[in-house]
């Protein structure tokens, strides 16, 4: 039995917060004793990720996402629990995991701002001490492959998000990494742009098996990318399943578009709602536990003249927010993880986002 990529087991954060205080005097007091409190941004995860996986790690702001990722790629110390990600302790054996992983944060560049890409690719290649013949080979192929060869030589500063993101890309896999941790890599991009990086890294794990852990809040990002997602909050695992059966096992609505021959309204039937209606267009929504969608439909052929008809699910993302927000319930599917199912914005998460504050990793060119 082949070793997993990852392999997390108890795993726990707590942050030591200080309490603001409000008045002068209580200010003062607490510059020499402060009152503190503990924030639990990840409380007990288990999880195990196989070679070669797509896995989506996601949920609300505050739920603990980037803590976790911190901490598998050894930018942070839990508070307890083991972790291994190819074999190594991340924290204890930090140097040696780095040459074996790569990290994309969305938000933060590994790029030197005022440099081209070219300069900066080249002294990836010294740090992590890749032959020149490797170098040269893996460098030409990357470019190649990412398209990024118009703007190899133009300052960073002067390129466009997406063509950036490719660069970051690029960056990334100059040292062949065997597990892939992406933060957030398609925020701000256009659609075409999501779309082509979104191509290009499952272009990679078909050709390199590369594993790949991604964070998002594109559901996009999620259901194009990923076979298995597994949703937190609060710091907790509540939801562990392969993508396809996430909308088969919470999706409880149909869409239906319609285009009518003849103006007219259309039936009322119990769980049927009208969400538009504009000339002979009409677009419904079909509560599937109160109504069969056959018998929906069978309504609606009976009373109305309809030209053409469209029956769709809705987008991953409604679903994914419906558990979110709690109004899915979160019940446990067979042979996955799944436990406690209230989902909301976790209420400690500007505590949190403060406690990690000097903890992130610097920006080059800021």
């Amino acid at each position: 039995m082949t070793s997993p990529a990852l392999e997390v087991t108890g795993l726990r954060k707590v942050f030591r917060v200080a309490e603001p205080a409000s008045g002068f005097a209580a200010r003062l007091k607490a510059l020499f004793s402060p009152t503190w409190r503990e924030v639990v941004a990840v409380k007990d995860i288990d999880l195990r990720v196989e070679e070669g996986e797509l896995i989506a790690f996601i949920g609300p702001n505050g739920a603990g996402k980037s803590t976790t990722i911190k901490m598998l790629t050894g930018i942070l110390h839990p508070t307890a629990g083991q972790v291994r990600v190819l074999g190594v302790v991340p924290w204890e054996q930090r140097s040696e995991l780095a040459r074996r992983i790569g990290t994309v944060f969305g938000q933060r560049s590994q790029l030197w701002y005022h440099l081209p890409p070219r300069d900066t690719f080249e002294l990836l290649s010294h740090v992590y001490e890749i032959s020149r013949a490797d170098y040269r080979q893996r460098v030409g192929d990357l470019v190649e492959r990412f398209e990024i060869g118009e703007f190899y030589d133009i300052p960073v500063r002067k390129l466009s998000l997406g063509q950036r993101m490719r660069c970051e890309l690029v960056a990334s896999l100059l040292h062949r990494p065997r597990v892939l941790f992406l933060d957030e890599p398609t925020i701000g991009l256009d659609v075409l742009a999501r779309a082509r990086v979104r191509d290009l890294l499952l272009e990679l794990n078909r050709q390199e098996g590369i594993t790949t852990f991604l964070t998002s809040h594109e559901a996009d990002d999620i259901e194009e990318i990923c076979r298995r997602v597994v949703i937190v909050n609060r710091g907790e695992m509540v939801l562990d399943i392969p993508v396809k059966e996430l909308k088969h096992r919470f999706l409880q609505v149909k869409v239906i578009d319609l285009r009518l021959r003849e103006l007219a309204d259309p039936p009322a039937v119990e769980g049927v709602r009208i969400l538009k209606k504009k000339g002979h267009g009409l677009k419904l929504e079909v509560d599937t536990t109160a109504v069969p969608i056959e018998r929906a439909l069978s309504e609606l052929f009976k009373t109305l003249s309809i030209a053409d008809i469209v029956v769709s699910d809705p987008p991953l993302e409604e679903i994914i927010g419906a558990i979110y927000t709690g109004e899915q319930s979160v019940n446990p599917p067979i042979g996955t993880c799944a436990v406690r199912a209230e989902l909301v914005e976790a209420p400690a998460g500007d505590a949190l986002r403060q406690a990690q504050g000097e903890l992130e990793p610097e920006r080059h060119g800021d």
